[in-house]
């Protein structure tokens, strides 16, 4: 089951007690999702076009909590005039007056997640989005996530609008507003493990780079010797750099400070660094 179905099963499974909240998350699912039809009676009908059964049986059972309406019951005019008055023929904004309240404006999150949200596995990137009908419904979903300082954004995607996160904590802090605690603690827990890895992996490359530096520069400094052993001969040389070279060429693998300490007396890493390049210097003269 990928992320974004077990974060739809979650919510699907979520109920708000209070009435208001559930007629709030019932308007996001019928505006996003429902539309109004006639049977063959001529009665009026509600539909959702939801393919998964849990969302399915949660906007039925929204509707029969609400409202009283069973699940293929037409409904005459004045009851289906009460469901205009209230969510309007479902081709603009919902009213504000049905999402007034933050916990209201949860549910309505919850409902429209569940109408056309998706979120994109996490194990390989963090998107979340909803893709809406129109520009209205899609601006109003915006404003309501960032009512809860969430960044949100809107793109045109061809012929739809489509309000979407792509930070991680923003993703985060979406799914606790939404009541979704078991996912957003699924998701975190795959945050700290990317993290870990990505820090791991960066130290790794770190130490990879600097062994490799290191090689590199120990491999030149004894090609250099070698050359200056050769063709210039180490009793040419002055007493700190002969011994150097001589160091050098007994520990080829060793680093600067070690290298310091095997030296009469001693010295530190600068110094040590010091008489290498002039060794190098030495031996680039010999080269041109």
């Amino acid at each position: 089951m990928s992320f974004s179905k077990d974060v739809k099963e979650e919510l699907a499974k979520r109920y708000s007690p209070a009435r208001h909240c559930q007629i709030a998350e019932l308007a996001a699912l019928l505006n996003y999702s429902g539309q109004y039809g006639r049977d063959e009676n001529g009665r009026y009908t509600i539909g959702f076009q939801i393919e998964n059964e849990a969302i399915l049986r949660k906007c039925f059972t929204l509707l029969k909590k609400t409202f009283n309406i069973d699940y293929g019951a037409g409904l005459g005019e004045e009851e289906m005039e009460v469901f205009y008055r209230k969510f309007g023929d479902l081709s603009g904004p919902v009213s504000h007056v049905l999402i007034k309240n933050s916990c209201c404006q949860r549910a309505f999150m919850r409902g429209a997640f569940l109408s056309v949200g998706s979120m994109s596995d996490p194990r390989k990137g963090y998107h979340l989005e909803f893709v809406c009908g129109n520009e209205e419904k899609a601006r109003q979903l915006c404003e309501v996530i960032q009512g809860f300082e969430i960044d949100a954004k809107v793109i045109l995607r061809k012929k739809y609008y489509v309000v979407y996160l792509k930070e991680g904590e923003g993703i985060v802090e979406l799914l606790g507003a939404m009541e979704a605690p078991v996912s957003l603690m699924n998701l975190e827990n795959l945050r700290i493990l990317k993290e870990v890895r990505n820090s791991v992996n960066r130290r790794v490359n770190c130490e990879a780079a600097n062994i490799t530096k290191t090689v590199n520069a120990a491999s030149r400094q004894i090609e250099d010797i070698e050359l200056l052993r050769e063709k210039y001969g180490f009793q040419n040389l002055p007493e700190n750099l002969r011994q150097m070279a001589q160091v050098r060429l007994e520990y080829p693998d060793a680093p600067l400070k070690e290298l310091g300490e095997y030296l009469d007396p001693p010295v530190g890493k600068s110094g040590v660094n010091h008489r290498l390049r002039r060794l190098g210097e030495i031996a680039e003269r010999l080269r041109t």
